[in-house]
């Protein structure tokens, strides 16, 4: 049985398929990473404004136990210096969590980026179903969360409970010490005990945050045929985009047939061949390709040609260069502006001797001057 016939997903996700899912909320998301950088974010946070905070704690202690007998009964007063003790701490406080939210988005989005999505928002009935439920509980993904679980608990644990023997004297020593060293002292430590925490779980995000990845690609792989489903659904079947290229074909024909009666002449082999030209006297520049075509194309054009009075010139050489190196609405190669330019001439003064202006022009020559290199 053929592989696309079991319908195994074998395949990596494509581009639309991880675009589709982003929509609807589902990518890789590590939350031991956003933990680590909240912990280690702490950390930063009391070192940038550790300082700060503890001469504001040493300046509430002073206020609060410097009241004056008139402060004390004064309950306006009492009021004022609630308001300047709560100040004081509010500025430090607000960005220490300042901070720390930085910190929580730079790690909550740096393994899936930041996505939106309303879809992921909305309730559904498959999250209520006992089935699915199970099937959650049970399941592969629930089995590695449990493995991890139990592994963040012994590591975190373990880190846990070096800090605090280690630290234990240290804590203690902090109910005897003076105000403000103790302020000082408390903020040092809990910096360590967050810098030693966070950094205690990339043992945990080392393995997490691969899996997480791992497990979003697993669950959007596709089956073979998934994938050329999509590609028809995108692209389009082969049918309709070969009817949307015949359509482009035959409206570009007909822009091109709307062109034949501006031409000034047109150049033939004199059957299969058929190149119409126009060269704008007034503007200079070069003469252009305004239509040209093989076989039945080339006898459509030499019709409209002779029904507008355009005159057809039989030269089966100039005929086949123009057709192969000159685009529809492009100026023709450089190498052809002798040939041409002699056409041309011949062609303005036949006018002018039909008009009665001048005298029969000579005959063109059969050998234009065509480079070698041009020759088909």
């Amino acid at each position: 049985m053929a592989e696309s016939d079991t319908g195994e997903k074998t395949e990596q996700p494509t581009a639309k398929k991880l675009s589709d899912a982003r929509k609807k909320g589902q990518i890789a998301r590590s939350k031991d990473l956003g933990t680590m950088f909240v912990l280690i974010g702490s950390a930063v946070a009391l070192m940038i404004v550790g300082d700060s905070l503890v001469e504001n704690l040493r300046l509430i202690m002073r206020n609060q136990f410097s009241l004056s007998r008139q402060e004390v009964m004064d309950i306006h007063a009492l009021y004022a210096v609630v308001s300047t003790n709560a100040s004081l701490v509010f500025v430090p406080m607000g960005w220490i969590f300042a901070i720390i939210m930085v910190a929580a988005f730079i790690g909550n989005t740096m393994l899936g980026g930041i996505s939106f999505s309303w879809e992921a928002m909305a309730p559904k009935a498959s999250k209520l179903s006992p089935i699915a439920g199970f099937k959650r509980m049970f399941g592969l993904k629930a089995y590695v969360e449990l493995v991890k679980s139990l592994l963040k608990f012994f590591v975190v644990f373990f880190s846990a409970y070096l800090l605090l023997t280690s630290l234990f004297e240290q804590i203690l020593s902090l109910s005897i010490e003076a105000i403000p060293l103790n302020f000082g002292h408390a903020v040092d430590l809990l910096l360590w005990m967050f810098l030693a925490l966070g950094m205690s779980l990339i043992i945990i995000v080392a393995v997490d945050a691969p899996y997480q990845k791992w497990d979003h690609t697993r669950q959007l792989k596709m089956t073979k045929q998934e994938i050329k489903d999509e590609h028809k659904t995108s692209e389009g079947s082969p049918e309709n985009k070969g009817r949307i290229r015949r359509t482009q074909y035959e409206m570009s024909q007909r822009r091109m047939m709307a062109d034949v009666p501006n031409s000034d002449v047109v150049i033939t082999n004199p059957t299969h061949f058929s190149v119409a030209l126009k060269y704008d006297a007034e503007q200079g520049g070069a003469p252009q390709v305004i239509a040209k075509g093989i076989d039945e194309m080339a006898l459509h054009i030499r019709t409209i040609a002779k029904e507008h009075g355009i005159e057809i010139i039989a030269s089966p050489a100039l005929a086949r260069s123009l057709y192969y190196t000159a685009e529809v609405n492009e100026d023709i190669p450089e190498e052809l502006f002798a040939a041409v330019a002699q056409v041309l001439a011949f062609i303005f003064q036949l006018n002018e001797f039909q008009k009665g202006k001048g005298s029969r022009p000579v005959p063109l020559a059969n050998n234009l001057p065509i480079p070698d290199d041009f020759k088909y």
